[in-house]
């Protein structure tokens, strides 16, 4: 009898691709992402595609936007660290901020995960925090796709991107056409580095010989993995009412770029704005990096958000009633410019701000 064939039988298994591991991933998410059911998506993973209803949503005569982004080099330190349960809020909020900024409300989201080799516990740990990041956003976790890739991905290493759809009514969407000089432009806080800069980051830590696990040289109530892999804030539910109400002129997310490359992206031609950066908090991680590696001006403020995660542009006519519902809905509001004849970006007072 020849055995041959079963003595050299090769699995994918052997090849470093577990589909049993998958499928047990595949039924430990199936509940979170059944809590991030909303009217317009009832979420069932496991089949090919994710459905959605715009109509039940409620929505007339609704634009789809689409957007999409990673986490970046924030990834190696949850890796590092160990720690993965808040790297996907930053993955949903990367996504469903840009949304906003158009008028859009954020509909459902979908993740790819790839990994070197699949670690269950720590693929739902991300999974967990891409649906809280959906809870808060308020869209609906329609499905994603795991992917296992040796030979692309170190053991331990993984990546993640994120999809999400939203929708505005036509006559809703917000161009920043209409922005025009002595404009305000209303800071919103960010909750810390959010999620660009970490090349950068990890290189200021690297210089300095902080340890992650140590208190952070800024803030010795927390250590430094937890500072710097606090969440991005993801702005959609204080956000929308005012949108909705038509207050709302333009806005921009401060992601890559910073301060000095988003807000422009918004503005009509001939237009810029004056910041002044003694009218809000340059958090203490910001003052710690610039500080460490003698970062200047210019730099910080094209690398990362300086404490401000999302510009608010409106007639000077709405600002009071803006500034109090963006408070009232939680958030850190302050007027820090107005918008002004010419182009680019000025920020005055940035010194003081170190």
């Amino acid at each position: 009898m020849n055995n041959h064939g079963a003595k050299n039988t090769l699995t994918y298994r052997d090849a470093g691709v577990d589909i049993d591991a998958g499928n047990a991933l595949v039924e430990a998410i199936k509940p979170l992402a059944k809590s991030t059911s909303r009217a317009g998506g009832n979420v069932s993973l496991g089949g090919f595609g994710g459905f959605f209803d715009v109509k039940a949503a409620g929505f007339k005569d609704p634009l789809l936007v689409a957007a999409t982004d990673g986490v970046g080099t924030k990834l190696k330190i949850a890796i590092d660290c160990g720690r993965h349960d808040t790297v996907g809020i930053d993955l949903v909020a990367m996504c469903v901020n840009d949304l906003i900024v158009q008028g859009a409300e954020p509909l459902f989201f979908l993740d790819y995960y790839a990994s070197g080799k699949l670690e269950i516990e720590a693929a739902r740990d991300v999974v967990a925090g891409i649906a809280e990041g959906c809870r808060q956003a308020g869209c609906a976790l329609v499905g994603g796709e795991t992917a296992e890739l040796p030979g692309l991905y170190a053991r331990g290493d993984y990546d993640l991107a994120g999809f999400t759809v939203g929708a505005v009514e036509r006559d809703a969407v917000i161009t920043g056409a209409d922005i025009a000089p002595g404009d305000a432009i209303i800071g919103l806080a960010s909750s810390g580095v959010h999620s660009n800069g970490y090349s950068l980051v990890r290189k200021v830590v690297e210089m300095s010989g902080a340890q992650y696990d140590a208190p952070a040289p800024f803030d010795a109530t927390q250590k430094l993995r937890d500072a710097l892999l606090t969440p991005t804030k993801i702005y959609i539910k204080s956000l929308l009412p005012s949108v909705r109400a038509g207050k709302v002129k333009g806005m921009a997310h401060i992601t890559g770029g910073g301060l000095l490359e988003n807000i422009p992206r918004v503005l009509p031609e001939g237009t810029g704005v004056r910041l002044d950066a003694a009218k809000w908090e340059f958090l203490p991680v910001f003052k710690w990096l610039s500080r460490t590696a003698g970062i200047n001006n210019h730099e910080m403020s094209r690398t990362f958000n300086c404490g401000i995660g999302m510009i608010v542009i409106c007639a000077q006519a709405n600002k009071k009633d803006l500034l109090a519902a963006l408070n009232a809905a939680g958030e850190t509001a302050t007027e820090i410019g107005e918008v002004t004849v010419g182009e680019g970006v000025e920020i005055l007072n940035m010194e003081s701000a170190w």
